[in-house]
């Protein structure tokens, strides 16, 4: 047996079971091509599932860019590659931010996955298991596009939110996204649930027609189906607050954007939103780990 059968079988033993409860609740958000603000609703909506009691953990999984540190004006002292080479703890590698939201900090690590030996992935585990307990919710912050890294993330998720705007290029690379993770052999549909925000709306009425667009030719072309979690107006004090580094929700914590954001996050936690079988973060990177492997 090779070094990558023997890293194949610790892998299989991290995998879902029916019968496991625990685990953070881990919440994908992606989107087709940048410039759609996923990252700010990836943050805002961390922050209004924290005021409503939640432990929330952001990881920024777009190595290189550290959007998240920007878009927060903070800057964290270590990121997931000193967790997995320099020996350091879950808890030195999570940032607090605002409303007491942590994040951590991709860095070079989500690339270097595949580079682990049998007692790294065994060490990375076990401490991904550590975040499974310290966090309610994780929401992983994916690339834009249609990388590896990107589709790797989003096939091994049990919920993901796909953000896209009502621009003719945001659609077309939504649908891209969409494609190329139907034809990913990780793919599993009955696991990966997919539902879609639609962001910058300027008109009533323009979230449902771009819901319909990319619904309907997902449905008619790739024979699947996604949902919709619901829309995000254009708010122009988005871009000053990104500007100041501040997050909306708490400079502006009534405009409406950040309204329609606290809605997502109550539609999240709706009892019929939350998925019967929740995969912990722990498992979601043995999944990831396992196709860099197998790819």
């Amino acid at each position: 047996m090779d070094q990558a059968d023997s890293l194949r079988n610790i892998i299989k033993k991290q995998d879902i079971r029916p019968d496991r409860k625990g685990g953070a609740r881990v919440i994908t958000v992606t989107s087709g091509k940048g410039g759609v603000g996923k990252t700010s609703v990836s943050v805002n909506l961390a922050i209004s599932l924290s005021r409503m009691g939640k432990k929330v953990v952001v990881l920024d999984a777009d190595f290189g860019l550290a959007n998240i540190e920007i878009m927060l004006g903070i800057r964290p002292r270590y990121n997931l590659a000193d967790l997995m080479f320099r020996g350091k703890s879950m808890a030195d590698i999570i940032t607090y931010g605002p409303e007491e939201i942590g994040f951590i900090s991709g860095g070079s690590g989500i690339n270097e996955m595949a580079a682990l030996s049998r007692d790294q992935i065994m060490k990375l585990i076990q401490k991904m298991d550590d975040l499974d307990q310290m966090a309610d919710v994780v929401i992983v912050d994916t690339g834009a596009g249609i990388g590896d890294a990107v589709l790797e993330f989003v096939a091994a998720s049990v919920e993901v939110l796909l953000v896209a705007t009502p621009e003719p290029t945001s659609i077309t690379d939504a649908y891209a996204l969409l494609k190329s993770l139907k034809n990913s052999s990780s793919y599993q549909p009955g696991r990966t649930s997919v539902k879609m925000i639609a962001n910058q709306v300027r008109h009533d009425g323009d979230a449902d027609e771009l819901f319909q667009k990319i619904g309907i030719v997902v449905k008619r072309f790739l024979h699947t189906e996604i949902g919709y979690m619901g829309a995000i107006p254009y708010d122009e004090n988005m871009s000053r607050a990104i500007m100041r580094q501040e997050p909306l929700c708490i400079g502006m914590p009534y405009s409406p954007a950040v309204r329609s954001v606290r809605r997502i996050a109550e539609k999240l936690e709706n009892r019929e939103s939350i998925p019967a079988q929740r995969m912990g973060i722990m498992q979601m990177f043995s999944q990831v780990i396992r196709m860099k492997f197998n790819g």
